[in-house]
């Protein structure tokens, strides 16, 4: 049971996650995948859905760069309404954070 909620407060917060990122630096799916894998231990599979339904939603767009090692990469940036959003997330990911925090330290 434990694994499950793991798995579903990852899920959770990879949208945020992934426009985090992208606030940085402009990137490409795999990018991104190995940067979650290594820092939240999420699997590469999940992140392309992902990133589609950001793409539909216009929370990113795309561009092509070509690649000295094969055919060129999709590489993905905030749209202004990916910025809207992802300072809204964050927001919202404070106040709820703070809160559970709350809770949590009221056990103790």
């Amino acid at each position: 049971m434990p694994e499950a909620i793991e798995i579903q407060l990852k899920k959770g917060v990879l949208a945020l996650c992934v426009l985090a990122l992208l606030s940085r630096d402009d990137s490409y799916a795999y990018e991104i995948a190995s940067q979650l894998a290594k820092d939240i231990d999420m699997g590469e599979g999940t992140i392309y859905p992902l990133m589609r339904r950001l793409q539909t939603d216009g929370l990113v767009d795309t561009y092509l760069v070509e690649s000295p090692s094969g055919p060129p990469r999709k590489y993905y940036r905030l749209t202004d309404a990916g910025k809207a959003s992802l300072a809204q997330q964050k927001s919202e990911w404070a106040a709820f954070t703070a809160a559970v925090d709350a809770i949590l330290g009221a056990e103790a």
